[in-house]
């Protein structure tokens, strides 16, 4: 069944699960997915953000995942669903609005949901982008000390603003050094983020227990175009990880995030929605110009893309 020709957050059922999805700008434009990372829900891709991709002329959708917001919880520590289930959830979405090919972007963990889809279901992928994500192979550098250093307990999850306090600690390491880190925007995030969850409790764990069950294929099998965006001051996956996403994937290029921990800060948007503007037109045209480093910075300008 086709999704409802309207904007705003709806529940759909698919495979099975209730997925919370919200869109932005005109259906008629090329479709554009946003997956988050682990533990994150659509709120994790601001609405100012998604505005500003549907700008550029892009259908922009983003969803709670399982475990996330307002979409299927399962009980802390026991979720019922692999990696695969994930991607089939992204190809279920899909469907529901008719689409037959998307772009998707991935973040962090859950890049495995484009390495699956890129490899098992390429007619489905108009292009993929890989956001602060990672080949996961050996010999890549750990995470920053820095994130271990202070061992937090848990927090009493009878009480949201001791659950506020906990995330918003782990969302500011994750930002490293960055020096766009908006403490009071990261804030009220959170709040929203803690209120909004059928089971945060389930929010924090089970997705760092799901099995990741390996496609037929790896990274050197995608055959969409690619996009590689990492910054390259996060401490969680060091920007030798999105090189070695570039270097695994064809012609795969990388845009590096001047100032950026893992996640994407207000001040580079601009940045950020202008290379995946320019990265889902190439796709799409099939068009990329062979030659070169195929490693670009966010100050280039878009036009030398």
């Amino acid at each position: 069944m086709t999704a409802a020709h309207r904007h705003g957050e709806q529940i759909l059922d698919i495979n099975g699960v209730e997925l919370c999805v919200e869109t932005f700008g005109d259906r008629k434009d090329p479709p554009i997915l946003l997956i988050a990372g682990a533990a994150a829900s659509m709120l994790w891709w601001p609405t100012e953000l998604c505005k500003q991709i549907a700008a550029g002329k892009r259908f922009v959708i983003r969803y709670d995942q399982r475990d996330t917001g307002r979409s299927t919880s399962y009980p802390p520590g026991e979720p019922a669903y692999t990696f695969h289930d994930l991607t089939w959830d992204v190809l279920g979405i899909l469907d529901a609005f008719g689409i037959d090919r998307a772009h998707l972007v991935c973040q962090s963990m859950l890049g495995g949901l484009g390495l699956i889809a890129g490899v098992e279901h390429p007619d489905r992928v108009a292009s993929l982008t890989f956001v602060s994500s990672s080949t996961g192979e050996t010999g890549l550098p750990p995470p920053s000390p820095a994130l271990g250093m202070r061992p937090r307990p848990e927090p009493d999850l009878a009480d949201p603003a001791a659950v506020v306090d906990y995330v918003l600690a782990g969302v500011r390491s994750y930002a490293g050094d960055s020096p766009y880190f908006d403490e009071a925007g990261m804030r009220a995030l959170v709040e929203r983020d803690v209120a909004r969850a059928r089971s945060y409790a389930s929010t924090l764990v089970n997705h760092y227990a799901i099995e990741f069950d390996r496609p037929k294929g790896g990274y050197r099998d995608i055959a969409a175009p690619t996009l590689v965006i990492h910054g390259d001051r996060d401490p969680v996956l060091p920007l030798p990880h999105g090189e070695a996403l570039q270097n695994a994937i064809p012609a795969a290029r990388l845009v590096v995030l001047h100032g950026a921990g893992h996640d994407i800060p207000r001040p580079l948007w601009g940045a950020f929605v202008s290379a995946l503007v320019c990265h889902t037109a190439r796709a799409g045209a099939a068009a990329y110009r062979p030659g070169g480093s195929g490693v670009r910075h966010a100050d280039d300008p878009v036009r030398r893309w």
